[in-house]
């Protein structure tokens, strides 16, 4: 949930995407640029310009949270029988 509400405030998004994936979305980054932690080399933060990154949005700026639709959506479909 601190997660969740500091997206919102600060309007961040989280994105989902499929494992195993890197080599085709690692095509997409066009620059990086490190802006923050340099001294953590491969760990530092960076600013990455990309193009057609193959993500989906899974919680939004507004909390929204696709997991938890889900969640909502298949369990109860569970009981079914």
């Amino acid at each position: 949930a601190q997660v969740v509400d500091a997206m919102k405030q600060y309007t961040g998004v989280y994105f989902a995407a499929i494992g195993g994936a890197a080599a085709l979305m690692a095509k997409c980054v066009e620059s990086a640029e490190v802006i923050a932690f340099e001294e953590l080399g491969t760990e530092a933060v960076r600013r990455l310009t990309v193009k057609e990154l193959p993500v989906v949005v899974a919680i939004d700026c507004r909390g929204n949270d696709v997991y938890k639709l889900a969640r909502e959506i298949i369990n109860p479909l569970n009981h079914l029988d």
